[in-house]
């Protein structure tokens, strides 16, 4: 567990811990690592720290006209010019202190580098996934929506772990799916997906919707496993081929109870799911997680998201099933 208060720190680009082969141990473990961090509210947030590339103090910001509600303005940074957004406001905290706070996490998500202003940072500490519930199961105790899990620390503090993707998507706007090739072979592909956040699941929707492919989902790995399951023990009930009954598995990496390494562990040691592709679809784009999937045998790791890549890699998968 790492103290980082009032630091400035940089997170390497080969990630938190020395090197991919040392980050690669926590594929499978069903555990991730928390940036802990405060927005001046008496909650504590947290963020995977596999998304921080940098924690530094708040700099000098630019202001600009016409910037989307939370996007206090732009910085250059390493050559990069990068929008700065206030979680605050952005997040619509009526009870934060007024100001943009002590502190800015430099983040890479979905291939998009943004500074996330908040009031302090606090310390980095390892939590498991199954100890990660999805928000919605906390009922009332829920503050907003940009929450998408909540877990607790020893000693009982709690953590609200930010939905990035629904931040993004209310400060940006969600961005427009384009029209990828239908799959007009003449046969019915059957995809199963899980993904813990909302903006997620509507976009990987549209796709499979385009492609022409039936899909059923699931909103965590433990969900998805459970399903799964059931599914595989019906087919050998029936005397039938799992197979024909779902040609590819698409999956998130980080979830709720279950993340996608564990996931994608328990289906690759599963005899009933040999020849089912599994695609690790993630925020998460640098080289350690790739290396992080291929150690639990994914098929393919795709970066969220682009609707053309994402159709690219599905497609000769799913049509490889037939061919053999």
């Amino acid at each position: 567990m790492a103290t980082m208060k009032n630091a400035v720190t940089a997170f390497p680009e080969r990630g938190m811990l020395d090197d991919i082969d040392a980050r690669t141990r926590l594929a499978g473990s069903n555990c991730m690592e928390l940036l802990l961090f405060s927005l001046g509210t008496q909650e504590t947030f947290g963020i995977n720290v596999f998304k921080v590339r940098e924690v530094c103090k708040t700099p000098k910001i630019t202001r600009t006209p016409n910037m989307p509600r939370g996007v206090e303005g732009l910085i250059s940074l390493r050559g990069n010019v990068i929008p700065v957004v206030s979680l605050v406001h952005s997040m619509g905290l009526a009870d934060a202190p007024h100001g943009l706070g002590g502190a800015m996490m430099v983040t890479e998500y979905n291939k998009r580098i943004l500074g996330f202003l908040v009031q302090d940072v606090d310390r980095i500490t390892r939590v498991a996934w199954d100890k990660v519930k999805a928000a919605e199961s906390v009922g009332n105790g829920c503050p907003h929506s940009f929450i998408t899990a909540i877990t607790e620390l020893p000693g009982g503090r709690m953590v609200s772990i930010l939905d990035v993707e629904q931040i993004m998507a209310s400060t940006f706007g969600e961005a427009h799916v384009p029209e990828v090739a239908r799959l007009d072979d003449g046969y019915d592909y059957n995809i199963f997906f899980v993904d813990d956040s909302m903006v997620a699941r509507k976009k990987i929707t549209e796709v499979l919707d385009k492609l022409g492919c039936r899909h059923k989902h699931a909103v965590n790995g433990m969900e998805a496993w459970s399903r799964l399951q059931g599914m595989a023990a019906h087919a050998v009930q029936s005397g039938g081929d799992l197979r024909d009954e779902v040609q590819l598995i698409l999956t998130d990496a980080e979830m709720p109870e279950m993340d996608g390494y564990m996931l994608t562990r328990n289906i690759k040691s599963d005899s009933r799911f040999d020849g089912i592709p599994v695609v690790m679809h993630s925020s998460l784009s640098s080289e350690a997680n790739r290396a992080m999937g291929k150690q639990v045998g994914v098929d393919s790791y795709v970066a969220k998201f682009d609707a053309n890549v994402l159709a690219d890699t599905l497609r000769p998968l799913l049509t490889k099933h037939h061919r053999n």
